[in-house]
């Protein structure tokens, strides 16, 4: 593999590794501070047990986060100078508000609230918690922001004598139309997964450890449980309006994600495709009539553009050369995001059904506490390969290709150095990850003692670590 290559690969495994842990940080911190609410306003001690327990979980996973998505700034730098070179003016805007409005939020918060327990008054200390709630949001949605740039490029102007893009309208890269599905539907997604993350270790308790704190896990099964269903839908919803959006601005990622080579008007929604190897066409194919044309216009009878007709466009609006992503990867991703994703849900489903009405989880569902948490993380990673494999062969789609923007002075041997040192760094880290987890999560709620009630001065009292 020649240097783009490689550089490719190594984006596409340190992103992948960073964002298994950025939808359990999201969802996690909201579950924990909804946790929070719950004991402030009941006062009932298995919220705040609960609270303490899964705000340790949701520490751990944001400190390997945070050391993770560190390395994407530096790719940047290292192997796509380029690329950083043509949209440093525009990211400049959002990515700045990131680290200085969303992340001091996050870093600040998360102090208070880890030192605060029996400092704070009960109510400043749950705004702590909320606040890192804010905090998370808005980092994702500036870090949205400038990826939606990279779809669908508005509010700039293109500097032909600097050869780069410069921001004129910060508003309209913030009010994208991209990213304004796509943050919902991040966001549901995210949920998903810290929904059964819960339901997943309160699952493994109930089973394993049925006498020890059985109704406090059977509130956080349901809880979780729940969590997952509701955040199912909202996806579904969301996912059909970005799928609109994504048909108007990226109409061959669309027919990428349905192989749909020949306009067709109506569409149909191909369930299961075999094509040739190079993805140039398609064998066979099942496939639901009109459903394609609904999800990519909104109308039954829609026209939805072919990867073949898009293609002869594309040569003519931008030059000689294959405007055509990974077709069999765009295709199958799309699908198993989908596919992975319902499967979350009827699990999710299923649990609360068997466990209605005090009913205790049968003992073989110890089978699902651990593919329970990783399915919806699962189809996450599955979305976001389709993201971003589907807007290729663009970095910025319709102005900087790939292969524009991967740093002229850097070899094959840098960037294979770099890749190797990066994957023995992250398979140690995932190691003390799932170590750290594991033991955390066996040793199960610990015994506390409320705070005072609203106590904030007591001078000999020693600032502590609440854990």
């Amino acid at each position: 593999m020649d240097t783009l290559d490689l550089a490719r690969w190594q984006f596409a495994i340190t992103t992948v590794y960073h964002f298994f842990f950025v939808p359990v940080t999201i969802s996690l911190v909201a579950i924990t501070a909804g946790l929070q609410t719950a004991w402030y306003r009941t006062g009932k001690e298995k919220y705040l047990r609960l609270t303490k327990f899964y705000g340790k979980l949701f520490l751990i996973n944001i400190a390997m986060g945070v050391v993770t998505g560190l390395v994407q700034e530096f790719q940047f730098g290292m192997n796509w100078s380029d690329y950083s070179r043509f949209v440093g003016d525009v990211f400049g805007a959002p990515l700045a508000l990131e680290g200085l409005l969303a992340f001091f939020l996050e870093s600040t918060f998360i102090g208070l609230w880890i030192f605060g327990w029996e400092r704070l008054p009960k109510l400043v200390h749950l705004g702590c918690i909320w606040m890192v709630v804010l905090g998370t949001q808005l980092s994702a949605y500036f870090i949205l922001a400038a990826n939606s740039w990279m779809q669908n490029p508005v509010g700039f102007r293109y500097n032909p004598e600097r050869g780069r893009a410069e921001l004129t309208d910060l508003w309209a890269v913030l009010t994208n139309k991209v990213v304004l599905v796509t943050f919902p539907h991040t966001i549901f997604a995210a949920f998903m997964v810290g929904g059964a993350f819960v339901a997943g270790v309160a699952l493994w308790h109930l089973i394993r450890r049925p006498l020890v704190d059985k109704d406090v896990f059977r509130s956080a099964l349901k809880i979780g449980a729940s969590v997952v269903l509701v955040a199912s839908v909202g996806v579904a919803i969301s996912g059909d309006l970005q799928g609109k959006v994504m048909t108007e601005v990226q109409p061959m990622k669309m027919a990428a994600a349905e192989a749909l080579y020949e306009t067709e008007k109506p569409a149909s929604f191909s369930v299961f495709t075999v094509g040739t190897l190079d993805g140039s066409k398609e064998i066979f194919s099942i496939k639901l009539p009109y459903l394609l044309s609904f999800l990519a216009t909104g109308h039954f009878k829609g026209e939805v553009k072919g990867i073949n007709s898009l293609q002869d466009a594309y040569e003519q609006l931008y030059g000689p050369g294959s405007y055509k992503p990974n077709i069999p990867l765009t295709y199958w991703t799309f699908r198993l995001m989908i596919g992975v994703g319902m499967l979350s849900a009827a699990v999710a489903l299923w649990l609360l059904w068997t466990t209605r009405r005090g009913r205790a989880p049968a003992h073989w569902l110890i089978w699902l506490a651990a593919p329970l948490p990783l399915l919806p993380l699962i189809a996450n990673t599955f979305g976001w390969i389709f993201t971003e494999t589907g807007r290729q062969p663009w970095l910025v789609f319709g102005l900087l290709p790939t292969a524009s923007g991967v740093s002229p002075s850097t070899t094959s041997g840098e960037v294979i150095t770099s890749l190797v040192g990066f994957t023995l760094l992250y398979g140690a880290l995932a190691v003390v990850e799932t170590k750290l987890m594991l033991r955390t999560i066996r040793g199960g709620l610990a015994g506390t003692d409320e705070p005072a009630e609203d106590s904030p001065d007591q001078p000999d009292k020693p600032l502590s670590f609440a854990y």
